[in-house]
């Protein structure tokens, strides 16, 4: 019969016996570092593949269209090993020390954050464009008549506006983010779930070890729920419309109070 080791449970949940780990400690910084650079890369990427997409010049909606096509279409793990694995023994012009990157090594968590930020700007994409395409068109023609080019009305007329679309689902894709960072483990990147993985191979408790992890990720996700309701309430609230879900309801889904 399996016996549930209290100790080891707690001992690798608790932040001060658990950081004792180094492994522990660099994997939920390199997790929490990797999802913020990963998703500001998929929102740039994700605003100039929607303003290509929405563009009057066929080269530049074939070029997005292409981009959105492939990265939505494809597996992101799959792609995660096609950076790091493919790329990485890629030479260029010949030269055996020329990669495809310029480097010789091709550092696992680059590679992570370079695949998770450029297949979330493929799904970004969409969210900017519909966050654009919500914004009243009058409001870009009211623009141009006042000599405003097409660049700095976006930037102080329609961005601004769509922004209120734009956030709340940003914000729900931050939240996955931080869940897909797991996927780095399969190149070794060094995220949470790999140091986890890392102890267990020494002490074999893979249920009290994997039952840490995933409190880790769900107080992470918890904290950043909360996070973004606070921003959506704020929203809403200079937006004058009904008061967005309490961060109970949002969190549960439940309809407090309804009858």
């Amino acid at each position: 019969m399996y016996h549930f080791d209290w100790a080891l449970f707690w001992k690798y949940l608790w932040p001060v016996t658990a950081f004792q780990n180094p492994l522990v400690l660099h994997g939920l910084i390199v997790t929490i570092a990797v999802s913020i650079i990963a998703q500001v890369m998929g929102v740039l990427l994700g605003l100039f593949a929607a303003l290509g997409k929405m563009s009057k010049l066929t080269p530049l909606r074939a070029v997005a269209d292409a981009y959105i096509w492939f990265f939505r279409g494809t597996p992101l793990l799959v792609q995660m090993m096609l950076l790091y694995y493919g790329l990485g023994v890629t030479h260029i012009y010949n030269f055996p020390d020329l990669h495809i990157w310029g480097l010789t090594i091709v550092g696992a968590i680059q590679a992570g954050v370079l695949a998770l930020g450029v297949n979330e700007g493929a799904y970004m994409a969409e969210i900017v464009r519909a966050g654009i395409q919500a914004v009243d068109a009058g409001q870009m023609e009211a623009a141009k008549s006042l000599g405003m080019t097409f660049g700095l009305a976006m930037r102080r007329i329609v961005l601004p506006q769509a922004a209120k679309v734009i956030i709340p689902p940003l914000g729900n894709e931050f939240n996955n983010m931080m869940k897909t960072t797991t996927l780095m483990t399969v190149i070794s990147a060094g995220e949470l779930l790999y140091a986890y993985e890392q102890i267990n191979a020494q002490l074999f408790k893979p249920f009290e070890l994997y039952l840490d992890a995933s409190i880790y990720y769900l107080a992470m996700t918890t904290v950043w729920s909360y996070i973004q309701g606070r921003i959506e309430a704020g929203l809403g609230e200079r937006k004058g419309v009904e008061k967005v879900p309490g961060f109970l309801q949002r969190f549960t889904g439940m309809k407090l109070g309804a009858h």
